[in-house]
């Protein structure tokens, strides 16, 4: 297969800009389901399908029951994956048609469907598109950084151009989606019952960039840390899975960002959702939502362009607390905004800022927790580490769905109402400022007992001198 990856196989190499590229094209593709599965699904549901979103979120909170369970079984597959293609990359190629096909369908709620058949429907394909087919993709994905390098710096770099092509296509899904919805449909609005079409159309152009986006990242990778890797051939000493879970679990960082991932992707769901619900129903106008939740991708994009140069300076974990604080101060100033659409502009900018800063670092600091439990344990759990970061993110998304179902609930929320109670009003207000700010101030403390930046580089010397001797 066509190859734009660098010819070297040392697995402690600096990684040239057509490795980082092309492996962040394969977070670009992936980064559209995320997005509409966090921004859009619910609403989708309740105010195009007619879906309870109680009902939506009880479908959410019994999936997740599967949902832990898809991400381990499919970190233990990349574990004991030998192939042509290595342990990660052709799971990519495996999966993203089936991936595209199921997207499309969950937001093709065929009109005809009422009732319980229109529930069985909703669930079936929500788990087959987030345990199943994104599983099977982001586990093997995130598995890629341990695989291509060994080099923490590399790492951390890798995590940083994964979350720039997740911020470009957000800053695509908010300017076009929406605009692609009403163009293919005719209707007057997206959220309506005759805008279907144009959901049906508009995803089926998303499916076809999951496809071309994971093609281009498995082209454009190379998996180098594992000797068998390229070869196909199985090694003599692969760990059990109730030893890798122990390991895990007893690593102390890797727990920590554990938690950390799970509370981020949670407040991306308070975030994007929220935006939907608060421009259309607080502010009056879905079509603020562009320049609203554009202002947060526009500063997190820019931000992500500097995160490289404080992350040598100061490190990885100092620069992702530095965008904790700005995330914080950013969900409490749009509270204080009320319905100052340039004050929320503004404060969802520092949001962006803050986000881009932890949000770059995440994906590397998981990939030095991996290192931290080689030394720690003698040997490495990359599919199964990755899969459990996984877990928490979809975990976060999924909690965050079913929360912010039952808090829409609790108000009130009326999604065939054109105009909506105040105290449903003041539900969507809770979503979308204040409970983030809490969330962020627990992961703060957490994250002050994270000092692996600084025993890192005594750890992989360590490591080093092990596989010289071997």
């Amino acid at each position: 297969m066509f190859s734009f990856a660098s010819k070297t196989n040392n697995p402690n190499t600096k990684l040239g800009w057509n490795d980082r590229l092309g492996y962040g094209m394969g977070n670009f593709g992936m980064a559209w389901v995320n997005g509409m599965m966090s921004a859009f699904l619910m609403k989708y549901l309740t105010d195009v399908s007619l879906v309870d979103a109680g009902v939506v979120s009880a479908i959410i909170a019994i999936s997740k029951l599967f949902d832990g369970v898809s991400d381990l079984i499919m970190g233990r597959i990349v574990d004991g994956t030998h192939s042509k293609f290595g342990k990660a990359r052709v799971w990519l190629l495996r999966m993203c048609i089936p991936m595209a096909i199921a997207t499309v369908l969950l937001f093709s709620v065929p009109s005809g469907m009422t009732g319980v058949i229109k529930y069985i429907y909703v669930f079936i394909l929500y788990n087959l598109v987030n345990a199943v087919f994104y599983t099977a993709m982001f586990v093997p994905y995130n598995s890629l950084i341990s695989l291509s390098t060994t080099d923490s710096y590399e790492h951390g770099m890798l995590g940083n151009i994964s979350m720039i092509f997740q911020t470009i296509a957000n800053i695509c899904m908010n300017t076009f989606f929406m605009a692609m919805v009403v163009k293919f449909s005719g209707a007057a609005e997206p959220y309506m019952a005759e805008a279907q079409k144009g959901w049906t159309m508009a995803t089926i152009i998303v499916g076809v960039i999951i496809i071309v986006s994971a093609i281009i990242c498995v082209c454009g990778t190379k998996e180098r840390t594992a000797a068998q890797a390229e070869n196909g051939e199985k090694p003599k000493d692969e760990v059990s899975a109730g030893k890798a879970l122990k390991s895990l679990f007893t690593n102390r960082y890797w727990l920590s960002m554990i938690f950390a991932m799970f509370v981020i992707f949670f407040i991306i769901v308070m975030y994007s959702a929220g935006a939907i619900y608060y421009c259309a129903d607080v502010l009056g106008d879905y079509a603020l939502y562009t320049p609203v939740n554009n202002a947060l991708s526009i500063a997190q994009f820019a931000t992500m362009f500097f995160t490289p140069f404080f992350m040598k300076k100061f490190g990885k974990h100092m620069t992702y607390m530095v965008g904790l604080v700005g995330m914080g101060l950013g969900f409490l100033g749009t509270g204080f905004a009320g319905t100052n659409v340039a004050l929320l502009v503004l404060f969802n900018a520092l949001k962006g800022i803050g986000l881009g800063a932890a949000g770059g670092m995440a994906f590397g600091m998981v990939a030095d927790t991996l290192e931290y439990g080689e030394w720690k344990d003698g040997f490495k759990t990359v599919g199964m580490g990755n899969a459990a970061i996984s877990a928490a993110q979809k975990l976060g998304l999924g909690i965050g769905q079913v929360v912010l179902g039952w808090i829409l609930a609790f108000g009130g929320y009326d999604g065939a109402a054109s105009v909506q109670s105040e105290s449903a009003k003041a539900a969507i207000s809770v979503i979308y400022n204040w409970l983030p700010v809490g969330m962020i101030v627990v992961t703060f403390f957490v994250m002050l007992t994270y000092k692996l930046d600084k025993e890192l580089p005594d750890i992989q010397k360590e490591l080093e001198e092990r596989h010289n001797q071997k």
